[in-house]
C-alpha cells in the first residue's frame, strides 16, 4: 500500500509539472506510469489540458490511453514525425547516476525508442526502485529475435570474451528466456520477440554494457538506459514527491 501511493503521487506530479497543452508525449508502461496516463486523461477531460498526442510504449499503454480519450499516434505519423516533446515512463532500477534498467513488464525496445526520441524523458519510481548498481538484483531484459535465441544464449555465456572487455563483468548466472504466467512458453512481446534475462554478479559499467549487449546479432534492444539522464521523481510513501539530480 506504502508503494502503491508512492506510484501514484509521482505519476501525477509528472504530469502536473511537465506535461502542457499541446505536446506530443510518449505513455510510458508499468504500475507507476499508468498514474501520469491517468492524470493526463482526467486533465484532459477537465478541460485542464487541450490538444495532447500520445505515442503508447506497449499495448497496456494503448489501452489506458483508448479507455480514457487520449489521442494516439505512431512515431511514424505525420504529426509526430519522430520527435517527442516529453515521455514519461517508469524505471525497475535507478542508480544514482539516473542510468536505468526498464523492461520488467516487456516493453523495453518500444520504451526506449519513445525515450531517446523525446525533448524531455520523465522516469516515475518508488524509493524502492533506487539502487547503488544497476543488473544485480534486478536483471537486464534484452528483447530477442526468436530465430536468434540460441546464438544470443551462446554469446552471452561466453564469458571469457565479455573478460577481456575492461568495462564488463562477468554474468552471473546463466542468461534465461522469460517464461510466461499463465501460458506454455516464452513471454512474446508486442513486437513477436522473447525475452531474455541478465543478471550480474558484480557491478559493470551500464553505457558500456547497454553498447556490448546490442552489438550481439539478434538483440533487437536491452533494458540499459544510459544515453539520456533523465528528471526522476521518486514517490515516497506518505505521498511527497522528491526529484533526483
Amino acid at each position: 500500500m506504502a508503494n502503491d501511493e508512492g506510484k501514484r503521487a509521482a505519476g501525477f506530479a509528472a504530469a502536473d509539472r511537465y506535461v502542457r497543452s499541446g505536446m506530443k508525449v510518449g505513455m510510458g508502461t508499468g504500475s507507476t506510469a499508468v498514474w501520469a496516463i491517468r492524470r493526463i486523461g482526467q486533465k484532459l477531460a477537465d478541460g485542464e489540458l487541450t490538444d495532447i498526442i500520445g505515442v503508447a510504449t506497449s499495448s497496456q499503454a494503448e489501452l489506458e490511453c483508448q479507455a480514457l480519450g487520449i489521442p494516439l499516434r505512431s512515431m511514424n505519423d505525420p504529426e509526430i514525425d519522430g520527435r517527442l516533446d516529453l515521455t514519461i515512463d517508469g524505471a525497475d532500477e535507478v542508480d544514482p547516476q539516473r542510468r536505468l534498467v526498464k523492461g520488467g513488464g516487456g516493453a523495453l525496445l518500444i520504451e526506449k525508442i519513445v525515450a531517446y526520441a523525446s525533448d524531455r524523458f520523465v522516469v516515475v519510481v518508488d524509493r524502492s526502485k533506487l539502487v547503488d548498481h544497476l543488473g544485480l538484483a534486478f536483471a537486464v531484459p534484452l528483447e530477442v529475435l526468436p530465430l536468434a535465441r540460441v546464438p544470443v544464449l551462446n554469446a552471452l555465456r561466453e564469458i571469457a570474451a565479455l573478460r577481456e572487455i575492461n568495462a564488463l563483468r562477468e554474468i552471473a548466472a546463466e542468461p534465461t528466456v522469460r517464461l510466461a504466467e499463465r501460458k506454455m512458453g516464452a513471454v512474446i512481446t508486442d513486437n513477436g520477440n522473447i525475452i531474455v534475462d541478465v543478471r550480474f554478479r558484480e557491478p559493470m559499467e551500464p553505457a558500456a554494457m547497454e553498447v556490448e549487449l546490442s552489438q550481439i546479432p539478434g538483440v533487437l534492444g536491452n533494458g540499459l538506459f544510459t544515453r539520456v539522464a533523465p528528471t526522476v521523481l521518486v514517490g515516497e510513501a506518505n505521498g511527497e514527491v522528491t526529484e533526483l539530480g
